[in-house]
């Protein structure tokens, strides 16, 4: 079953339980991907709907620091609230130690000497961390790496 079946599935499910919150959740999300493939003409595939989902969430938090600022809970609440939901789509995280494998094989492979070549090292992690990993922390270790 492909993500976006898995996710339609589950807006029928909430529809089923009443549960108007989730179903508002993955309605976004279904709207989200739509768009998408509306604007550029195709049918997206499970790596470019990941990408979709990882945008979403980017957004959402950055949504959830600004209302924590400006003191409203209540909006709060519900940008963690969409955060969690968005996630249960994502595959599971890598961890530290595969992040530092992945980092170590990707500066191995694209025989990386220096910050200038962090676009050649980003390129390769992006393919096989999809969705696994935020990218503004593997940059930011990458970063560390060469001594940044």
């Amino acid at each position: 079953m492909s993500l976006k079946d898995r996710i339609q599935d589950d807006m029928k499910a909430a529809m089923r339980a009443k549960d108007k919150n989730r179903l508002g959740v993955i309605r976004l999300i279904l709207a989200a991907i739509k768009q998408r493939e509306v604007d550029e003409r195709i049918e997206l595939s499970e790596v470019q709907t990941l990408t979709v989902l990882e945008k979403m969430i980017k957004q959402r938090r950055e949504s959830l620091t600004q209302y924590q600022d400006a003191g409203r809970e209540d909006l709060a609440d519900q940008e963690a609230f969409e955060i969690e939901l968005i996630q249960t789509y994502l595959p599971t995280p890598l961890s530290e130690a595969d992040l530092d494998t992945l980092i170590a094989d990707a500066l191995a492979v694209t025989g990386a000497q220096s910050i200038r070549d962090m676009g050649k090292v980003m390129a390769f992690i992006k393919d096989r961390a999809q969705g696994r990993a935020d990218m503004a922390v593997v940059s930011a270790r990458i970063k560390v790496r060469f001594g940044n």
